[in-house]
């Protein structure tokens, strides 16, 4: 009794709205208790990018009993469940599954305590922290109510749980397993994300670019290795590398233009062994991000113009030149939220929620692979939004300034999943609905 007292009276908190209570809001919190224990389960159980088989299997277990037409395996692990519910348009809902190579700190009472190794052979502790956990279980949420909302839309309904968004592969895995070919293809796509920069219950939304172009690069500096006390004998690939990096920093600041968003950081630099040995290579690791191709293409080219410039500056012999390899395979493209879709649920969520709890957000330098699926077909209506996490207490307490809280990737990221979850519910089934609307 006790328990169900306090469920109520968290539900009427979470989800208090100016207007009166409707039978959406009422549905989704009578839902949250069973909601919030398969979440639990899930940030327990967390899986690694491209192996998240349990993950799938409790979700195409779930959407099976509602109905849908589910097919498992798409991109390897990722499921399509399809709802045909007469003539109308295609709407595709989409999550992600995976966890990240994190071990918990959040002193939680369901914490991971879980420990795998990647597919690259890395192994390590394994945490939900960046919020999939939620995700999926407000794609539950949302299934539930759309298979027993059947008589308020019209259309089809693709529910896709997409693995390796962490590791930029399983959107591009899916789309080229059939996702718009084997699949109803979408003429709207829809996901949201949890926000650790957002209040908890609070809705961000971003027209235009919301996340960046993000691309890994590898710079292999070449040089001629010898002893510490002669380095005349020598091409000390170390200064060489120093200037590389001094160098790069103008490329945003003086060849990109101001108002274009980019950044390049050098996240890794290595070389040598020993104090008295000057190396023969030194390596460096990048991350590179922009939003329009065009800034893409002016970083990257710019990137290997000034590694082989220095390299000449410096008297490299041309079989000595840097080694510059973009990694393609682990690129993710920049997140477009085109602009009808946003503006009409940017309008439909202020009437649900409230202007108080609707805001826009300026773009992120974080990259999602959400974006993969508009880059395959720019017809599409694409929009990804944010669903804050972050407690009422702790945001009070940091005086809204996120750099003052734990980010998501961050060990210590727990978001307040009653309200991410029932948010996030409640608001992809109102945009299905709007979007899905009888004639």
């Amino acid at each position: 009794m006790r328990r169900s007292l306090l469920a109520a009276l968290l539900s009427l908190t979470i989800f208090s709205s100016p207007a009166a209570a409707d039978p959406l809001r009422d549905a989704v919190a009578k839902d949250m208790p069973s909601l919030l224990t398969l979440y639990r389960d899930l940030h327990a159980n967390p899986e690694l990018s491209m192996q998240e088989t349990r993950s799938a299997a409790k979700l195409a277990a779930e959407v099976k009993k509602l109905g849908f037409d589910v097919t498992t395996g798409v991109g390897k692990t990722g499921i399509v469940a399809v709802m045909k519910n007469g003539p109308g348009p295609v709407l595709m809902l989409r999550a992600d599954m995976d966890g990240l190579p994190v071990e918990e700190q959040t002193g939680l009472a369901f914490a991971s305590k879980v420990r795998a190794t990647s597919l690259a052979g890395v192994e390590s502790g394994v945490m939900h922290a960046c919020g999939h956990d939620t995700h999926m279980s407000a794609w539950v949420g949302t299934a539930r109510r759309l298979a027993a909302m059947k008589d308020q839309w019209s259309g089809t309904l693709v529910m896709i749980a997409q693995p390796g968004e962490e590791t930029s592969e399983g959107a591009k895995a899916m789309l080229e397993d059939g996702l718009f070919t084997r699949f109803p293809k979408p003429a709207h796509v829809i996901a949201f994300h949890d926000a650790a920069s957002l209040p908890a219950g609070t809705i961000g939304y971003t027209p235009g670019y919301a996340l960046a172009n993000v691309d890994s690069v590898d710079i292999l500096v070449k040089g001629v290795g010898g002893h510490g006390a002669y380095p005349h004998t020598t091409k000390d690939p170390i200064v060489l590398g120093a200037r590389i990096v001094t160098a790069l920093q103008t490329l945003v600041s003086r060849e990109v233009d101001p108002q274009a968003p980019a950044v390049v950081t050098v996240g890794s630099f290595h070389s040598g062994a020993k104090h008295n040995i000057i190396s023969d290579e030194a390596k460096m690791l990048l991350t590179v991000r922009s939003y329009t191709d065009e800034t893409r293409k002016l970083l990257l080219n710019g990137i290997a113009r000034i590694a082989r410039g220095e390299a000449i500056a410096a008297g490299m012999p041309e079989d000595r030149m840097p080694v510059v390899t973009v990694r393609e395979n682990q690129a993710t493209p920049a997140t477009f939220n085109t602009k009808k879709i946003t503006e009409d649920m940017a309008a439909l969520f202020t009437q649900r929620f409230g202007a108080e709890r609707v805001v826009a957000t300026p773009a992120v330098m974080g990259g999602e692979d959400f974006s993969r699926f508009y880059r395959a077909d720019k017809s599409i209506e694409s929009l990804i939004f944010w669903v804050g996490g972050v407690p009422k207490a702790r945001w009070e307490s940091a005086q809204g300034d996120p750099t003052k809280l734990p980010s998501i990737h961050s060990p210590f990221w727990a978001p307040e999943a009653e309200a991410v979850i029932g948010t996030a519910t409640e608001a992809m089934v109102a945009a299905s609905l709007d979007i899905l609307a009888k004639s």
